[in-house]
């Protein structure tokens, strides 16, 4: 398998410093399917090609990949000559720096759009190259390999000769061909286990949230599982801001919705805190690093959920005395739970608008009431923002499974109540930019016994 990288973008051989690989030398790294191989056919201060080689070791395949209903597919498949998710795993490993966009030789130019050309000559593509590959601005040549050169009546095989070529930062081209390669061959040659998603998300930072055909990347790469299908969707919409506003960091919002939450957990004084609905760990995750959190719980629905933050925060590799701060519990908003009483802090990040409207008293009942920890955080869309957002999908909602979206009146008419209820005072703020006229995109309500 073979993933060539040409630029030429003066002088080209800074290419060597933004791969972190010198142009003079081949470099062999082992990876788990065989040897990966790093050289550089041309260098010149006009044009230099970086070359990734994957030599792949058949035995060590191990039947993965190829048509699981060829009795022979075990010893005879197209897995060590057609690019695929070997390769993608290989680019992971030899460029990996260069995918996170660092360079401490040439940082300027790690974060500048350079011209390129990717080509892959062998490449199972099950679906368009174009329609994957056009969206991010590549101009897309992916010629189709004929079944048998001397029988051209046979017609075209399964397989293209994909050349890439745009000015494109290096860093969101390689973590692009990383993504869509298993994409495009709709196939894994490992096992894909929920931190896949993490992985999906990281390398899909910038580019994929805005992608037409996002469901179909996410499912392709998450082998069809639904679940995992389902958990990154809905956290690309977030990254999104389901705006189409392309010149706002994808994870913006998430990132001031997190600083609100923590600053206001800061000033509650709370040593023991409630993630409700804590989804795949975001919030979690720092909650950990800070010390003063004695007791991290959390709480959520889904199991499938749960069972990635547990992979995000690496409990099972977490010392002891780490590990005992943090619990995982599977629970049900609406009804009541002993487990959750008697918390200096709970947060609803994100967690109310997806509950049905007439399920909301159970929710307040169980969370404000029965649990009744001393300070608890709410945040939820401002609807009055979507105005903002041209084009929403899901009726004119920011998620798929959202039940409702509160203007800023029927948010302050619900945190009055429940406080009144349940013996609260409260407080309302915005996060994230805000609108003279429709507000922040996020409010949030402190409420405090």
């Amino acid at each position: 398998m073979l993933l060539t990288v040409t630029t030429t973008h003066r002088p080209a051989t800074d290419l060597g410093y933004l791969l972190v690989k010198h142009p003079d030398r081949m470099q062999t790294f082992e990876v788990s399917s065989g040897r990966a191989h790093v050289f550089y056919p041309e260098a010149t201060e006009e044009r230099c090609t970086a070359a990734l080689l994957l030599e792949v070791e058949p035995a060590r395949l191990r039947g993965r990949g190829g048509d699981e209903t060829f009795t022979l597919h075990q010893h005879v498949n197209d897995r060590p000559y057609a690019a695929s998710s070997l390769l993608a795993a290989a680019l992971g490993r030899v460029w990996r720096t260069a995918m996170r966009g660092d360079s401490r030789d040439r940082p300027d130019l790690a974060a500048t759009a350079i011209p390129l050309e990717l080509r892959i000559p062998a490449l199972r593509a099950k679906g368009g190259a174009e329609e994957l590959f056009a969206p991010l601005g590549w101009t897309v040549e992916a010629t189709p390999i004929p079944l048998d050169a001397e029988r051209p009546e046979w017609g075209p095989s399964r397989y293209v000769d994909l050349r890439l070529t745009g000015t494109v930062r290096l860093a969101d081209a390689l973590n692009q061909v990383y993504v869509l390669l298993p994409v495009l061959d709709d196939a894994k040659h490992y096992w894909v286990s929920p931190d896949e998603v993490e992985k999906l998300l990281r390398a899909g930072t910038g580019w994929l949230a805005g992608h037409p055909h996002k469901a179909l990347i996410a499912k392709r790469y998450l082998a069809h599982r639904s679940a995992l299908t389902s958990a990154a969707l809905a956290r690309l919409s977030d990254f999104s801001e389901m705006s189409g506003i392309s010149e706002r960091k994808p994870e913006s919002l998430n990132l001031h919705r997190r600083a609100a939450v923590l600053e206001a957990l800061q000033r509650s004084g709370a040593s023991r805190v409630l993630d409700l609905g804590c989804g795949t760990g975001a919030l979690l995750g720092e909650l950990a690093r800070d010390r003063r959190y004695t007791e991290i719980v959390g709480c959520d629905v889904s199991s499938a959920a749960l069972e990635m933050a547990a992979r995000r925060l690496h409990l099972d590799r977490l010392p002891e005395r780490q590990r005992a701060r943090i619990r995982l519990l599977q629970s049900a908003l609406t009804y009541r739970d002993d487990r959750l009483k008697g918390y200096d802090a709970a947060v609803l990040m994100e967690v109310v608008e997806h509950v049905d409207p007439p399920r909301l008293p159970a929710l307040a009942a169980s969370v404000f009431g029965h649990a009744a920890p001393a300070t608890v955080v709410v945040t939820t869309p401002n609807v009055e923002y979507n105005a903002l957002y041209p084009g929403l999908p899901h009726g004119g909602m920011r998620h798929a499974d959202h039940r409702f979206e509160w203007d800023r009146a029927q948010f302050a008419a619900w945190c009055d109540d429940v406080a009144a209820r349940y013996g609260y005072t409260v407080t309302r703020s915005g996060i994230g930019t805000e609108d003279p006229a429709a507000g922040s995109p996020t409010q949030m309500a402190v409420f405090r016994k």
